[in-house]
């Protein structure tokens, strides 16, 4: 299966933010990926290759927009849940706008700081 461009400059810029951004136990990464359909936020501590929590919209009806949102507020639910309050950002190459933009904002506004 061949990959399309829009791919590859995707993985690009995903593996530039990833050079930079790494999680730790004190700050875990908030890490996104988002499919056609779909929605996923994950807290990965690297140095020890863990997640510590995930939250995706699998199971979430509606909007887009309002998916992501929901999937925000999940995640900064069980950050709260395991004492995590400070996290670094992964938009995970995708522009901030959007489905990204709006869980990053539901995420801050459940207690997330980042």
């Amino acid at each position: 299966m061949k990959t399309s461009p829009k791919t590859i400059k995707r993985q690009v810029r995903k593996n530039r933010i990833r050079s930079k951004v790494s999680g730790t136990s004190e700050k875990p990464r908030l890490a996104v990926f988002k499919s056609n359909k779909y929605i996923y936020a994950e807290l990965i501590n690297d140095d020890l290759g863990v997640t510590l929590a995930s939250a995706s919209s699998l199971k979430i009806t509606g909007k887009k927009a309002n998916q992501a949102q929901l999937v925000g507020e999940a995640i900064a639910k069980k950050a709260i849940e395991n004492k995590i309050s400070k996290v670094v950002f992964d938009r995970g190459g995708y522009i901030y706008t959007g489905r990204v933009k709006a869980l990053a904002d539901a995420a801050r506004s459940g207690g997330l700081e980042f």
